[in-house]
């Protein structure tokens, strides 16, 4: 990176001691569908996150898995003509998957709804808020979306429909249920969002839930007759109900850490009511339950609350809101199995917005493979190393000034910004590959003159170093680039073909 910048690096090293615990989260995906790109754009960035925290000293919590209860999982298995437990499993197993076939951050957490330290951490958390007066019981009747697994009221529906869902017809339910005293909690939460105006990321999302909250809460039902919908964690004391899905799954974020049982690892990574700690991802669909009622679940319980949700947008593809009737759902794995692994995780992450909607294309994917990594970063890589195996005697020390995080790169990543952090060491490769046309080394090693050779290989082992922090900076984005850079140049040798081109 440039020169004038390194003099403000931080020594990985040096500041590994010193460094909070950091705690993130993705949402649970249903076991109702495969794994899409929509899903693999929250989890990968959540895992930049964490790799990244991870290299700057901090010790790391990183949790995902899957929401297993609920109407749509239960009856998605009875069409299917399966148990709805092995249902389950065998859905999980594929997003457990993803571990793996993602490159994912080797010690992430899965948790599992239908986990029995999940559901006994369910069942105490329901105690703690009906001990302090939040829940109740009461008959009525609500329009509800299995979709969202929301009721809706009429200022929500659009013609009739749920604006999300509007494929799915809406479904009257009357019966008696437990309920959350939603209600109680609209100053509260407000008087929250004031205090900490970088609660919800991006700022215009978290107008959205202000604004929701502003307008009055309504209580909402937690829990379903056992003999309508069988399908979930039993309501402690009154096993003819089950709970509702929103208030069984959004305590996995706190049963993955050992709660109720173990406090000294809730504290450590969840946090303190004075200190909390926790940073959940979540789509944008997601705001109103991840930054609202979780939020209050949270206060009914006596217990701190998220320290920051960030919020993702939707990926559209040619313009358009994927969906099975179109026929437009993307398979990330299809993209793995043909292009490898770091170059999806580079597209979701320099060509897809953090924080607002973004549009797909295998067109667009592809030019983006092309420019920027076969003939970009791949070609780099070979060009330099080349030239380093013929011309060096032996590899270049790696440094601890050469592995350094740079400031506006760890800037980019404070603020969950990889596109902006991508940015910044594509436009290095920009300025290396002019340098490099410019100084000519590949000529000057050949000259006649010890001291042009000389020279020719002191610029050739200033590239290498390039490299070198190269590698360093990718390894929280491209882990497995960076690791076959890394490797070239402490052995002073070609990499393998790190990007193909794509005709």
């Amino acid at each position: 990176m440039k020169k004038k910048t390194e003099k403000k690096t931080v020594s990985l090293r040096s500041k590994a001691k010193k460094q909070k615990p950091f705690y993130l989260t993705t949402t649970l995906p249903y076991v109702n569908a495969e794994p899409h790109i929509g899903f693999a754009l929250e989890i990968l960035n959540a895992d930049i996150a964490v790799r990244y925290r991870a290299k700057v000293g901090h010790d790391v919590f990183f949790n995902t898995g899957t929401d297993e209860h609920g109407l749509k999982v239960y009856r998605k298995a009875l069409e299917e003509g399966k148990d709805t437990q092995s249902y389950a499993d065998e859905y999980a197993e594929k997003f457990r998957a993803l571990k793996e076939r993602l490159n994912l951050y080797p010690n992430i957490s899965f948790i599992r709804t239908t986990d029995a330290k999940h559901k006994k951490a369910a069942q105490e958390f329901w105690r703690r808020c009906q001990k302090n007066g939040y829940i109740y019981k009461k008959n009525y009747t609500t329009k509800y979306c299995v979709g969202c697994e929301l009721e809706k009221t009429e200022s929500e529906l659009v013609a009739g429909k749920c604006a999300i869902h509007p494929h799915l017809p809406l479904e009257l339910i009357a019966e008696e249920n437990y309920f959350f005293r939603f209600s109680k909690f609209r100053e509260p939460l407000l008087e929250h969002y004031r205090k900490n105006p970088d609660f919800v990321l991006p700022r215009f999302r978290f107008n959205e839930i202000i604004k929701f909250v502003e307008a009055g809460l309504e209580d909402f039902s937690i829990s379903r007759l056992k003999e309508k919908m069988p399908w979930g964690v039993d309501v402690p004391g009154d096993e003819r109900h089950v709970m509702y899905v929103w208030f069984d799954a959004l305590v996995n974020y706190i049963s993955t850490l050992g709660w109720p049982s173990n406090e000294k690892k809730f504290e450590k990574f969840w946090g303190t009511k004075k200190d909390p700690n926790a940073v959940q991802m979540a789509g944008k669909d997601q705001i109103r339950q991840q930054a609202a009622m979780w939020q209050a679940m949270l206060l009914s319980a006596g217990l701190p609350l998220t320290k920051q949700i960030l919020i993702h947008g939707f990926i559209t593809v040619n313009g358009q809101k994927m969906s099975k009737s179109l026929g437009n759902v993307v398979d990330p794995m299809k993209i793995v199995s043909e292009y490898g692994i770091d170059p999806l995780r580079y597209f979701l992450a320099r060509h897809i917005h953090p924080f607002e909607d973004s549009d797909f294309t295998f067109a667009r994917f592809k030019e983006a493979y092309n420019a920027d990594l076969a003939n970009g970063l791949g070609n780099q890589a070979a060009r330099i190393m080349k030239l380093a195996s013929e011309h060096l005697e032996k590899p270049i020390k790696i440094s601890e000034e050469l592995t350094a995080l740079q400031v506006p790169f760890k800037a980019a990543l404070d603020e969950y910004r990889p596109d902006d952090a991508l940015a910044l060491i594509w436009q290095h490769i920009r300025k290396t590959d002019d340098f490099i046309d410019k100084n000519k080394p590949f000529i000057l090693v050949k000259s006649e003159d010890k001291k042009v050779r000389e020279e020719g290989k002191r610029i050739i082992d200033r590239l290498v170093g390039h490299l070198a922090t190269v590698a360093a900076h990718l390894d929280p984005i491209l882990p497995d680039t960076a690791r076959k850079i890394m490797e070239a140049v402490k052995s002073n040798s070609m990499p393998p073909t790190i990007f193909p081109r794509k005709e």
